[in-house]
């Protein structure tokens, strides 16, 4: 559900599980392993974790992410919330620092948090480029890192969020400044479009092969044009192997960039 970050910064405690004896009364003596997360504002239980689960709070991750990424010209683009606020997702999007990579084709650099309150996700941390692709919605990203941190109590590393967001600001700048212009420079050859062709299904090589004679890609960058063409357009969205298969795509392409220039 689409929402704004007020949305998600309901406060949240946690419960004691604990057990109820022959005359339903609440045992507050003996542990059951287990506690409740609840919301103090509506009194509605997100879930049920083991005592080792540590609470880490929307509110929390905002403090110490918003600042850092504020101070990178970051602006909010999109709150979404699930499960009654047991998930939350926050994208932030750096228009200051888009790329212009050809004519009338940009990539703006975004990075994604995520927390939940009943333990299908930790906090995860999302940084990469997307575009709008087409008229009808359609965005490409590539992932230029990721973070991934589980809610334990012994997890020290959740202590440095505004390190790690900053860390991952940082590398993702590097990846727009130092590899996009790789791809552009990288002139393309037989053997890449072979290796492109490869990695789709039979299915799809009659419409990858009108999309390379239509586009003629000169360097890495266009060829990974195509490619992203071809998944957004010539396969099946409801597929996971779709999604897995353009997840693979910008590294495939970065490869053969790499070890052209180590040719060089």
């Amino acid at each position: 559900m689409k929402a704004n970050i007020n949305d998600i910064m309901f406060p949240v405690t946690e419960i004691p599980a604990c057990i109820v004896d022959s005359k339903g009364q609440l045992n507050h003596v003996d542990s059951t392993g287990y506690k409740f997360i609840m919301r103090e504002d509506t009194g509605q239980i997100l879930s049920c974790m083991t005592n080792n689960y540590r609470l880490v709070k929307n509110e929390f991750i905002n403090k110490k992410s918003a600042n850092v990424i504020k101070k990178n010209g970051g602006r909010i683009k999109e709150v979404q919330t699930f499960g009654h606020g047991a998930r939350s997702l926050v994208k932030w999007e750096f228009p200051d620092h888009k790329v212009t990579l050809g004519k009338k084709d940009e990539m703006t650099p975004e990075i994604v948090w995520q927390n939940s309150y009943d333990g299908t996700i930790g906090l995860n941390i999302i940084a990469g480029a997307f575009r709008l692709i087409c008229l009808n919605g359609a965005v490409i990203g590539i992932v230029a890192t990721k973070y991934k941190n589980k809610h334990i109590v012994q997890n020290m590393s959740l202590d440095d969020i505004e390190g790690i967001i900053d860390e991952t600001i940082n590398k993702t700048k590097i990846i727009m400044k130092e590899e996009f212009p790789l791809l552009i420079d990288t002139e393309v050859r037989e053997r890449h479009i072979l290796k492109m062709l490869k990695v789709f299904p039979i299915t799809s090589s009659e419409y990858i092969t009108q999309k390379l004679i239509e586009s003629k890609p000169e360097n890495l960058w266009d060829l990974f044009n195509v490619g992203t063409n071809v998944a957004t357009h010539g396969l099946d969205r409801r597929m996971e192997s779709t999604h897995k298969l353009e997840s693979k795509l910008y590294n495939l392409v970065k490869s053969m960039a790499t070890k052209e220039a180590a040719r060089a």
